[in-house]
């Protein structure tokens, strides 16, 4: 039950994410530059709210299959955003991530 609404929650938060801000947010991955605050708040509030290790297990799959499809740019500046956003994530931004290791 739990993976389920932690599914949710992240679909729902992805989709806030491109509703609020989509041509910023692909911008800044695609091109680089300022972060817009929506994108922050929205990294703030799933890293908050990811608190079971199935959640930041379910987060970390989720950006690493869209690291797949990313060229290395927009992995790397993806990958830079919980700097820029001053947010800790527990794991790497990455395609070769092992997210079974994520606690």
């Amino acid at each position: 039950m739990a993976n389920v609404l932690s599914k949710k929650f992240l679909l729902s938060f992805l989709l806030i994410c491109l509703v609020l801000s989509p041509p910023q947010a692909r911008a800044v991955i695609t091109f680089g530059g300022n972060v817009p605050k929506e994108c922050c708040n929205g990294l703030k509030s799933l890293i908050v709210n990811a608190i079971t290790t199935a959640d930041r297990q379910s987060i970390c799959s989720c950006l690493k299959s869209l690291a797949m499809t990313a060229t290395d740019e927009q992995v790397d500046r993806a990958a830079s955003l919980p700097g820029k956003c001053g947010v800790k994530v527990s794991f790497k931004i990455s395609r070769d991530v092992d997210c079974t290791k994520v606690k």
